[in-house]
């Protein structure tokens, strides 16, 4: 093998990892079909091979693919955000590719397409999808299409469109105005103005289902491969393509293609969907049934003057609910009314853990005690006042759990909660586990990483006091071995990443004291002080208003911060970083400006039904930026989250550097999903374009909105199914 054949072998293998790091979102569970998955085209779009078709997967499926052609690797994340309207992130590498943005011979290329299906098909017309291919991006896939997809025959679908762009270059048959064709250095800017503008060109093919496994394809493209003939040296024979997809059981899609006559092309697509996937756990064990009364039983009272029984009853409570996984940390107990502290440690649907407090409530109380007052507690801080009917419990157990939520009130526990008991507190916890540190989309290297070991510990020394760190040792990686300089003028705050992760070694991640409280109805507060992040140091305070019954949230965050020493340690450093800029905006050298001490937002959050989730933060950046980030989730009931965010600030583009402004898909995958066993653990992951100093915000643990919405109605509600599992 040649050197040169090596090397590229080399980098495919490289972003072959980020493909396979995507495909792990794939992996989480079976793609368990309701409705059949339509194939998907080598920009990860649904399509036949190169050209897209109109159909449109089952709503809610996530995809990813990693396709190869030629000299082109395509690595694409596409959400099927509603039943019409999807969204695609693609990540692209050309080989062999020269002129301006190249490294090394390769060109790296990110783009993010839109799709919405106009009309769905019926016995008697298409579908109808138009779309927008890369449009946010650099331009080099920009295109639109309008297209149509109809069943013909079983088994055999037609589709024919037109398109614009890539999609109008070859065969065109009209104009409708000048496009512009230069590729955006940068990146991230809409290309609104390039929209349904220039040549249009016709291209159309056949999908031919042999089976429930196997489809047959051809197309006619409509893309000249223009750029790639110019800069790649890309030729074609012929603009017919040819190619079968194999599927297999989980729902997995293996392509293979002959393509402009010459190339051999080959995906592979993988799917789940967080509607399909299963609610976490489903493993552990069968709940305890509700203890009905007999009759009359409620009317004795003689218990209240019985030490013993009290204590007794508490001591019963503590351990039925210790089996479940839920701690009693205090009770007030009345002659018929019953107010549990509760701690929840085990069940990622907060409903699955009131039932299941509320059915051993049943077993280890008087049966006096009618009304159940469940207060959740976070943090030392009292969530809500969950109360429920032990009448209800007994009459509605075997019935739909909706009605129980229906009979089930939830107030403010402002001044609610019990006291918590003695031996509570304080309380030691740790975990000493592998960690590993990605970072994707440098153009020098698109798949960097860091893998070591990380120990944890959290000391409660109150209910409300928390003392709180981190500690990792690198064992390999290569996060600290990036030499690439940003080429703006803001403060250091966020671009100085490799350096922080080359020098910290050992390294602090955080080290802090927090504290959290109640200081009025509706109103959480948390104050943090230390170590706050691998890069910064300093003081934190936020409060949040949101009542227990609202889908409306706000929240205020204040922060002065300390840059920490690179190499994460004790130390701190000069807020002024002073060497010279040899690349800074429009070539002219400069020095680093000082970073702010203080920074923080204003915040608004709204569920708006249906799953979908939207925040707004307005505020001050790290960097001193002033601006706003909108960021908007689709969750489900299971705890899967898919979302996206964008930030604005008053950084230009040019200031701001490649990519433009700050952006990035945000995916939530529970635990239990991968273990089949309760949990309120998750796996987080940001799939962030690029890493720069505008837009950067703080990252500070435990703020406070996330953890007060789970046990307030709206959010509760979501889990409610869970009420009696």
């Amino acid at each position: 093998m040649s050197e040169k054949s090596a090397r590229r072998l080399r980098k495919r293998v490289r972003l072959g990892s980020l493909a396979l790091a995507m495909f792990a979102v794939g992996q989480v569970a079976p793609a368990q079909q309701q409705e059949r998955l339509p194939d998907y085209n080598l920009y990860g779009v649904p399509g036949l091979i190169d050209m897209p078709t109109s159909d449109a997967a089952p709503d809610a499926t996530l995809s990813s693919t990693f396709g190869a052609f030629g000299k082109q690797l395509r690595t694409t994340l596409t959400f099927q955000i509603t039943p019409r309207l999807s969204g695609s992130f693609r990540y692209s590498a050309l080989d062999d590719f020269s002129g301006a943005g190249a490294v090394g011979g390769r060109y790296y290329d990110r783009s993010f397409d839109l799709r919405y299906q106009l009309l769905t098909e019926t016995d008697t017309r298409p579908s109808l999808t138009i779309g927008f291919q890369d449009v946010i991006g650099t331009g080099l896939y920009s295109s639109e299409y309008i297209v149509a997809t109809k069943e013909i025959a079983r088994g055999l679908r037609l589709t024919g469109g037109i398109g614009w762009g890539r999609l109008g270059s070859y065969g065109s048959f009209g104009d409708t105005g000048t496009r512009p064709n230069v590729t955006l250095g940068r990146g991230g800017i809409p290309t609104y103005d390039r929209w349904f503008r220039g040549p249009v060109a016709g291209f159309g093919g056949l999908s031919y289902a042999v089976n429930d496994r196997l489809s047959l394809k051809a197309e006619y493209s409509s893309d000249a491969y223009d750029i790639e003939a110019g800069r790649s040296g890309m030729t074609r024979d012929s603009q017919w393509n040819y190619g079968l997809d194999y599927r297999f059981r989980n729902g997995t899609q293996l392509s293979l293609y002959h393509m402009y006559g010459n190339e051999i092309g080959a995906q592979l697509t993988l799917f789940t969907n967080p509607t399909t996937s299963g609610i976490p756990g489903g493993r552990e064990g069968a709940p305890l049934p509700v203890a009905p009364r007999a009759p009359g039983a409620a009317a004795d009272l003689g218990w209240t003057t019985d030490t013993a029984r009290v204590q007794q009853a508490g001591a019963s409570l503590s351990q039925l609910a210790a089996n479940e996984g839920i701690v009693v940390e205090g009770l007030d107990l009345q002659a018929n009314r019953a107010v549990v502290r509760m701690r929840n440690e085990r069940y990622g649907a907060p409903a699955q853990a009131v039932g299941r407090l509320a059915r051993a409530m049943t077993r280890a109380l008087p049966a006096s005690v009618e009304q159940f007052e469940i207060i959740p507690v976070v943090r030392g801080m009292p969530m809500s006042s969950i109360i429920l009917r032990r009448s209800d419990l007994e009459r509605l157990e075997h019935d739909d759990s909706l009605e129980m939520l229906a009979r089930t009130q939830m107030i403010d526990a402002f001044g609610r909660v019990p006291p918590a008991a003695p031996g509570q507190y304080p309380r030691f916890t740790w975990s000493f586990l592998p960690y590993v540190q990605v970072s994707v989309f440098d153009p020098d290297n698109p798949v960097r990483a860091d893998a070591g070991l990380r120990a944890r510990a959290e000391y409660r020394i109150t209910p409300n006091f928390v003392l709180s760190g981190s500690v990792t040792k690198k064992l390999n990686g290569n996060l600290g071995d990036s030499t690439r300089v940003s080429a703006s003028n803001l403060p250091r705050v966020r671009t100085d990443h490799a350096r922080y992760a080359a020098e910290g070694d050992p390294a602090i991640e955080y080290l802090q004291l927090a504290h959290f409280g109640r200081p009025a109805k509706d109103l959480y507060s948390r104050v943090t002080v230390g170590y706050l992040e691998p890069m910064f140091a300093g003081a934190s305070a936020e409060l949040l208003w949101k009542r227990v019954n609202s889908r409306f949230a706000l929240g205020a965050e204040i922060n002065y911060v300390v840059r920490r020493d690179f190499d994460q340690l004790f130390g701190t450093q000069s807020m002024t970083t002073i060497e010279p800029v040899t690349n800074s905006v429009n070539g002219v050298p400069g020095t680093r400006e000082t970073i702010p001490s203080v920074n923080g937002h204003i915040s608004a959050y709204y569920d708006f039904g249906n799953g979908f989730h939207g925040q707004m933060d307005v505020g001050r950046y790290l960097a001193g930026d002033y601006g706003a980030t909108l960021r908007l989730d689709r969750e489900f009931a299971n705890g899967w989250r898919i979302g996206a965010y964008a930030t604005f600030t008053d950084v230009s583009s040019e200031e701001f550097g490649e990519g433009s402004f700050d952006k990035g898909i945000r995916i939530t995958i529970p635990i239990g999903a991968l273990t089949g066993q309760p949990s309120r653990n998750r796996n987080d992951l940001v799939i962030q374009s690029l890493t720069r100093d505008g837009g950067a915000r703080l990252n500070v643990n435990d703020r406070l909105y996330e953890q007060v919405r789970e046990y307030h109605r709206p959010d509760a509600a979501k889990s409610w199914g869970r009420f009696w599992r």
